[in-house]
């Protein structure tokens, strides 16, 4: 998890990525916390298996797959499309904040497949599409603090994460 933290600190001491935490994804679950989630179990799913990857670029891509920055749930006009466009907006808030490395924006973009037709093209991204899937399937039907268990017991309090992150 301390990967996580440091990139998720580095990331958002840079950007709007706490904004990420005003907007619901899925149940009860922030845009944020879904990113973190994403990240963690990615990393999980990767080492596990005994995958080679770029943890870095695996983390920073999982992190940033949702910056969207917008409420997907107000009805406005083109969000009943967010599952197909949602990921171009993504990469382009990313691009604007952050400079990218080629396998963070096929992360991005591509984290979304098969409804963004074109495949990814390298593992981490490969690995962030299914934990996403994963994630947001959870999150779904969980609805109610999908995320406890990891917030508590491996992560602690999400305050407290933000006081370490500031420490890195």
């Amino acid at each position: 998890m301390n990967s996580v933290s440091y990139c998720l600190g580095n990331l958002s001491e840079k950007s709007k990525l706490r904004r990420m935490e005003r907007f619901i994804q899925h149940g009860n679950t922030t845009c944020l916390k879904h990113t973190i989630a994403v990240a963690y179990y990615s990393v999980m799913l990767a080492n596990f298996f005994g995958i080679e990857y770029n943890k870095r670029a695996l983390i920073r891509g999982a992190l940033l797959h949702d910056y969207f920055l917008y409420d997907w749930h107000d009805g406005a006009k083109g969000r009943k499309i967010h599952g197909f466009t949602h990921s171009a907006a993504a990469l382009l808030n990313a691009e604007r904040d952050y400079l990218l490395t080629d396998i963070e924006r096929d992360i991005i973009k591509k984290h979304m497949f098969p409804l963004t037709v074109v495949p990814p093209m390298c593992r981490e991204a490969w690995i962030v599409c299914a934990v996403d899937k994963l994630c947001s399937l959870y999150e779904t039907l969980k609805r109610r603090d999908a995320y406890y268990a990891v917030e508590t017991k491996r992560i602690g309090d999400y305050k407290e994460l933000y006081n370490e992150i500031r420490k890195i």
